[in-house]
């Protein structure tokens, strides 16, 4: 009977272990957004968010996460001080007003054993919208480094940036923008 008590107890706590959810935090020195953007019909421009943060929630055995991400839009980076001051301004992300962009989701689609899909909204200029990042390179694995469990992504996603209130230039600057986050998160 003791034998049998002990194996159950052993068995409903690796089974509540496997189970639960995993809470991860951001790295902020492997993490960061960036952006495309056609100028012109001549070529596309792109820019970096350097200052990205957030937690992660993963649950293998349900196949489910959350995501919870903030960007400073102070950090963006085009590598030109000029176009950096112009965009940071009121015509384009309005660092001043909005010094946040968020993505917030509780949705996490898995393909097989890893997380595919994260369907989310993204907060850009005070405006909220439904966006779906699609995951590539996801790997989950102990960081050499660190020693700690880390996951590791790539996602990426197409806005209209109208729909956020960004109309500057249109269309001579595409409207379209392709959004993407390499994304590393280390357990709590």
């Amino acid at each position: 009977m003791t034998r049998t008590l002990l194996a159950s107890a052993l068995f409903a706590f690796a089974g509540a272990a496997m189970a639960a959810p995993v809470s991860y935090t951001i790295d902020p020195a492997h993490t960061y957004a960036g952006y495309s953007v056609n100028h012109l019909g001549l070529s596309k421009q792109s820019g970096l968010f350097t200052k990205v943060g957030g937690t992660v929630v993963v649950d293998e055995s349900a196949k489910s996460g959350k995501v919870d991400v903030t960007i400073d839009a102070a950090s963006l980076q085009t590598f030109l001080a000029d176009r950096d001051a112009h965009l940071k301004g009121p015509e384009f992300f309005n660092v001043e007003k909005f010094p946040t962009l968020t993505f917030q989701s509780d949705k996490v689609v898995f393909h097989g054993s890893k997380p595919a899909e994260v369907q989310g909204k993204l907060t850009l200029l005070g405006v909220t919208r439904p966006v779906t990042l699609k995951l590539v390179n996801v790997n989950k694995a102990k960081n050499p480094m660190s020693g700690k469990e880390t996951w590791g992504a790539n996602a990426t996603t197409r806005i209209k940036r109208s729909e956020f209130g960004m109309k500057a230039f249109l269309p001579a600057i595409s409207d379209e923008v392709d959004l993407g986050i390499a994304l590393e998160a280390v357990a709590q």
